[in-house]
């Protein structure tokens, strides 16, 4: 079979681009995001316990590439990747009582990974909360958060977002941010059961940040 090797060059979308700000990183100590529904910390040991309860749930671990056994292990874990230079974990907690939860509860947690200063541009990711915030305006609010403190304090030009390809629910979740669909990552990397995933690869980049946040608030308004 003859396969057409031809490829048409991407046209530069920016021919007239000017120099980007420098991005500032890493996050400062101490500080702390607050949305209409959650606050985002940045992550303490000494919310491993109560965060390793929210998240006892096969479900919340199915596509993430492991599940820690216990709270030790989760914040040894979440320890060695808030030391590394690229990477920044938040710890998601509820602003008001969220059914049985009250004010102040670990729901979650979101991290910026892969940041890349000289290219000012960063990942959102390994995002996990309680199933019982699924659906509700949390992940919509917990997202504007970090979203708005990315493009707009941090000053970077581009968020990018990736999951499994298996993971459909994240994929339509993602997409309903407004963020683009780039491409998909052929065996990227492998699963906690050995296998190995495809990642399915999203973007928003500044010149997008007006148009998703304003479906950010409007999606956060109608989950409320």
């Amino acid at each position: 079979m003859r396969h057409d090797t031809t490829f048409e060059p991407i046209p530069d979308p920016r021919p007239a681009d000017t120099a980007w700000p420098e991005m500032t990183w890493p996050v400062p100590a101490g500080t702390r995001l607050t949305g209409e529904v959650v606050t985002l910390t940045t992550f303490d040991p000494a919310d491993t316990a109560e965060l390793f309860a929210a998240l006892d749930a096969d479900a919340v671990w199915q596509h993430l590439p492991w599940r820690p056994t216990d709270a030790a292990e989760l914040g040894q874990l979440l320890r060695d990747l808030a030391a590394t230079s690229d990477w920044h974990v938040w710890i998601v907690r509820s602003r008001n009582s969220i059914g049985e939860r009250p004010a102040g509860s670990v729901l979650g947690l979101t991290c910026y990974l892969d940041a890349r200063p000289r290219d000012a541009s960063l990942e959102i990711g390994f995002t996990a909360y309680t199933p019982s915030v699924w659906g509700s305006a949390v992940n919509p609010d917990a997202k504007l958060l970090v979203l708005e403190y990315a493009f707009e304090t941090l000053r970077v030009g581009r968020v990018q977002l990736k999951t499994d390809v298996r993971n459909h629910r994240s994929q339509r979740a993602i997409a309903r941010l407004g963020a683009v669909y780039e491409g998909t990552l052929r065996r990227h990397f492998r699963r906690g059961d050995g296998t190995v995933r495809d990642s399915v690869l999203f973007s928003i980049v500044a010149e997008d940040w007006p148009r998703v946040r304003a479906r950010l608030v409007q999606r956060r308004a109608g989950a409320r």
